[in-house]
């Protein structure tokens, strides 16, 4: 084996993951990179998910990407040739979100398991992510029915591609670090320790569970014989309940993976020459909103109304560079509804600074005028000429009418 297998945790098309892409795609080279979309073809969006993706490889990792149908099996047999023919000559073949068990069903008695597979033999690139990544190991979870339907946790059988690159029975787990439970744990794919350690305890005693932090990527690169860890979390390699983690940054060798593997420092990989360097994003889209949210209020506080605009102007380029991120979430509503406060905020400081400057003024300025009406009655003209002179100084034009004094910025 000679190519290149990529287990992202999550963030597959968030700007968290543009980095690996470039670096991972640049190996590929002219050959071909294609979307599988079977994991989410049985969502009504599945054509929405699609142009989104594409849209982020296009645009954000510069790399042109082709959607490969494979919703269910073709049962045209000329489609079914092309599809099949489509992925054997592929270079990158991807997939993400979804149902790990719908793809499971939809790719077993066919192909597709073996040409995935040949796909390492000839020195292609897999990159399967979130949900495509529970169908590589021996046993897969299936979220959906566990987390959503609450049926009693139980495991089906993977695409069994990880495991003859270990030596070992290996189950993959995306999302490993997940906290949107908040005050319940969600981690380990939303399983959480509890349903996970009952769940261990059905494997083989040898099975290995290699955990995918959020907006992770591990690279096993199978002619250098290691596994590669980018991105912000860490990859957790876990037998019965004990745990070895490797942070961002690490290298290790795939042979000793079923020992928990020993780390070596990772050297960075340089950005195309081309490709400019971006500052490292926020983890999550709500995490770049929290922090913008913070610069706004400070702007606010000080009365900046330059500062206030950047950071509205800065949240809603942070909404439209995670728009194509395929994972649901509520995440964008959230920062939709942040960006409409930062508005509504932002024209409540505006009113105080639109109201007529007469008004503000006048209070101020028609007390002066009393001093200077004061002033004339006692002939004091010294002074009547002063209070009028620094009126005008202060752009206060004042005149006298038959009917009183009037004044005009």
């Amino acid at each position: 084996m000679s190519g290149l297998l990529v287990i992202m945790g999550s963030g597959e098309t968030a700007p968290t993951m543009v980095k690996p892409h470039r670096a991972i795609l640049e190996r590929v080279g002219e050959r071909r990179a294609v979307l599988l979309d079977t994991p989410y073809g049985f969502q009504s969006n599945a054509d929405d998910i699609s142009a989104r993706a594409v849209g982020y490889f296009a645009a954000s990792v510069g790399r042109q990407v082709d959607v490969l149908s494979w919703r269910r099996p073709p049962t045209d047999t000329l489609e079914r040739e092309r599809a099949l023919t489509t992925l054997r000559e592929a270079g990158w073949v991807f997939a993400g979100p979804g149902s790990p068990t719908y793809a499971l069903r939809q790719w077993r008695d066919t192909p597709v398991p073996d040409l995935i597979a040949g796909k390492l033999r000839d020195g292609g690139v897999v990159c399967f992510a979130s949900a495509a990544a529970l169908t590589l190991g021996s046993h897969a979870i299936p979220v959906y029915e566990i987390y959503k339907a609450g049926i009693e946790p139980h495991w089906v059988p993977g695409l069994d591609l990880v495991s003859p690159l270990l030596g070992s029975p290996a189950v993959i787990i995306p999302h490993y670090d997940n906290a949107e439970g908040g005050h319940h744990d969600t981690r380990y794919c939303y399983l959480g320790e509890g349903r996970l350690a009952a769940m261990e305890a059905e494997l083989p005693e040898e099975t290995l569970i290699l955990g995918v932090d959020e907006h992770t990527a591990v690279l096993f690169d199978l002619s250098a014989g290691t596994a590669a860890v980018l991105g912000n979390g860490q990859f957790t390699i876990r037998r019965r309940g004990e745990s070895t983690v490797h942070p961002a940054g690490s290298v290790v060798a795939i042979a000793t993976l079923a020992s928990g593997g020993s780390a070596a420092p990772l050297a960075p990989t340089p950005a195309p020459a081309e490709a400019p360097v971006d500052p490292s994003p926020e983890s999550s889209l709500k995490a770049a909103a929290d922090a913008l949210e913070a610069r706004f209020d400070i702007a606010l506080a000080g009365r900046d109304v330059d500062g206030c605009v950047a950071a509205i102007l800065d949240l809603e380029q942070v909404m439209a560079d995670w728009a194509a991120d395929t994972n649901i979430s509520d995440e964008g509503e959230q920062a939709r509804a942040l960006l409409r406060s930062m508005v509504v905020r932002l024209g409540e400081l505006a009113r105080a600074g639109a109201r007529d400057p007469r008004e503000v003024l006048e209070p101020y300025v028609s007390l002066l005028l009393d001093l200077r009406a004061r002033a004339r009655d006692a002939r004091d003209w010294a002074t009547s000429d002063e209070v009028r002179d620094r009126l005008a100084a202060a752009g206060v034009e004042v005149r006298d009418t038959p009917a009183g004094p009037e004044w005009e910025l």
